[in-house]
């Protein structure tokens, strides 16, 4: 798996999340547990992961929304 795009903004990983579930493309989220050891903070980015060979589609679908950044 290859990481395509970071966050630390829940509602923004939520909406990149539908819009990957809406084009059928495969992900996981990593590091998403590990705000139980930050206290909810947020400081820490949660990571988009897909397999290598859909990379390509995915960053094309995240490109059309604009939302093709880490932040």
């Amino acid at each position: 798996m290859v990481e395509l795009v970071k966050t630390t903004n829940m509602v923004r990983l939520t909406y990149l999340q539908a819009l990957l579930d809406d084009s059928n493309i495969p992900f996981v989220v990593f590091d998403q547990h590990i705000s139980m050891l930050e206290a909810g903070i947020g400081a820490f980015p949660k990571r988009i992961m897909v397999q290598k060979n859909l990379l390509l589609s995915a960053k094309t679908i995240l490109q059309d929304a604009q939302e093709f950044y880490d932040d």
